[in-house]
C-alpha cells in the first residue's frame, strides 16, 4: 500500500517540473526583452533615423520628383505635373522611390550617426581651446544659442555631409534617372501624341551597370564634386540652423529640450533655409548629371554654378516646399521615436 504523503510529493513534484520549463522560457523572455530594449536606448538615433526616413521619404517623393523636372526641363510646377501624370499615371509621381527610400535611410541613418559623434569631437577641442563646452550651453536652460553652439553644430555637420557622399552620390544619380527617364524617353521618340509609358527601365541594377559600362566604375560618381560641395555646406546649415532654432524656442525660453511645436519648426526652418542656401549648386548638379546620363560615354562640359539669377533657382518652391514638409515629419517623428525608446515604450 502506497504512502498518501508520497502521492501528494510526486504530485507536487511533477507539477514543480512541469512548471520549470515555462519558468525557464518566462525568464529567457524577459531577459531577451531587456536585452532589446538595451539595444534599441543604445542605438536610438540610428532606429529613430531609419523609421523617420521611411515614412519622410515616402509621403513627400512626389514633389521630389517635380522638382527634379522642373531643374531639367525649365517647365512650371502645374505644367510639370499635368504633362507627367498624362503620359506616365499616378505611379510616375512614385517611379524610383525604391532607391531613395533605401538610400535616403542609409544615408541619413549613417549621417546623423557621424553628426552624433562629431558634434562631441568639435565640442571637446572647442572646450580645450576656449575652456567651456559649446554642448552644456545649448542643453542649458534660459540659454541663447551663441556663437560657439552654431559654430559646433555646423561644423559638425560638414564633416557628416562631406563624409556620406561616397555613399550616396550613386544612389542620388539612379534617383534621377528614374525621374527623368518618361521624360528622356519622349525627347528620344518624340510623336504627334504622347503614349503611355508602361515599362521604363529604371532599375538601380539595370542603371548602375549601364553607367559602369559607359564610364566605368567612376561614372557612379558623376558630378561627385558638385555632389560634394552640395552637402558640405547644406548640411552644416541644415544642422545649425536645426539645432539653433530648436535653442531658440526651447531651452532658451525656459521649456523642454524637445517640445513637439518647436520641433516641427526647427525641421521646417532648417529645411527651407538649407535649400535657400544652396539652391544654384543643386540645379548645376541636376543639369550636368542629366546630360551625362544623355551622352552615355562622351565627354560633358560642367556648368558654371550663378547665384543670385533667375534660372539658378528653378523649381525652388517646389524644393522649399517639400523641404519644409519632409523635415517637419522627419524630426517630429525622430525626436518622438528616440524619447519613446529612451522611456522604455518601444
Amino acid at each position: 500500500m502506497r504512502d498518501p504523503d508520497s502521492e501528494t510529493n510526486e504530485v507536487h513534484n511533477k507539477q514543480q517540473t512541469s512548471a520549470e520549463p515555462h519558468k525557464f522560457f518566462g525568464i529567457l523572455q524577459l531577459e531577451s526583452n531587456d536585452d532589446v530594449k538595451r539595444l534599441a536606448v543604445q542605438w536610438k538615433t540610428e532606429l529613430a533615423s531609419a523609421s523617420s526616413s521611411m515614412l519622410s521619404t515616402f509621403i513627400a517623393f512626389p514633389l521630389d520628383f517635380a522638382k527634379v523636372r522642373m531643374q531639367s526641363y525649365d517647365t512650371r510646377f502645374l505644367a510639370t505635373v499635368k504633362d507627367a501624370y498624362h503620359v506616365e499615371g499616378l505611379r510616375g509621381f512614385w517611379r524610383g522611390v525604391g532607391a531613395p527610400m533605401a538610400s535616403v535611410t542609409i544615408v541619413r541613418t549613417i549621417s546623423f550617426s557621424l553628426y552624433r559623434r562629431s558634434k562631441h569631437v568639435v565640442d571637446h577641442y572647442m572646450t580645450q581651446m576656449t575652456g567651456q563646452s559649446p554642448l552644456e550651453l545649448a542643453n542649458k536652460t534660459g540659454q541663447s544659442p551663441t556663437l560657439a553652439t552654431i559654430t559646433c553644430f555646423s561644423s559638425a555637420g560638414a564633416i557628416a555631409g562631406a563624409a556620406i557622399t561616397c555613399v550616396s552620390c550613386p544612389f542620388e544619380l539612379i534617383k534621377l534617372n528614374a525621374q527623368l527617364a518618361g521624360k528622356m524617353q519622349r525627347e528620344a521618340n518624340p510623336s504627334d501624341r504622347p503614349q503611355p509609358i508602361s515599362d521604363l527601365r529604371t532599375g538601380a541594377f539595370r542603371t548602375a551597370q549601364q553607367l559602369v559600362r559607359d564610364r566605368g566604375f567612376r561614372g557612379l560618381y558623376c558630378g561627385y564634386r558638385l555632389h560634394l560641395v552640395r552637402d558640405t555646406v547644406g548640411t552644416a546649415i541644415y544642422f545649425g540652423t536645426y539645432e539653433t532654432v530648436k535653442q531658440l524656442l526651447s531651452n532658451a525660453r525656459g521649456n523642454g529640450s524637445a517640445e513637439p511645436a518647436a520641433v516641427a519648426l526647427a525641421g521646417a526652418t532648417c529645411g527651407i533655409v538649407s535649400w535657400v542656401m544652396i539652391y544654384p549648386i543643386d540645379v548645376v548638379k541636376t543639369q550636368f548629371q542629366k546630360r551625362q546620363l544623355e551622352m552615355g560615354s562622351s565627354e560633358v562640359a560642367r556648368p558654371n554654378i550663378k547665384f543670385f539669377q533667375p534660372g539658378s533657382y528653378r523649381g525652388l518652391g517646389v524644393s522649399v516646399g517639400r523641404s519644409a514638409l519632409i523635415n517637419m515629419i522627419f524630426f517630429s517623428s525622430f525626436e518622438q521615436i528616440k524619447k519613446r525608446i529612451t522611456a522604455g515604450d518601444i
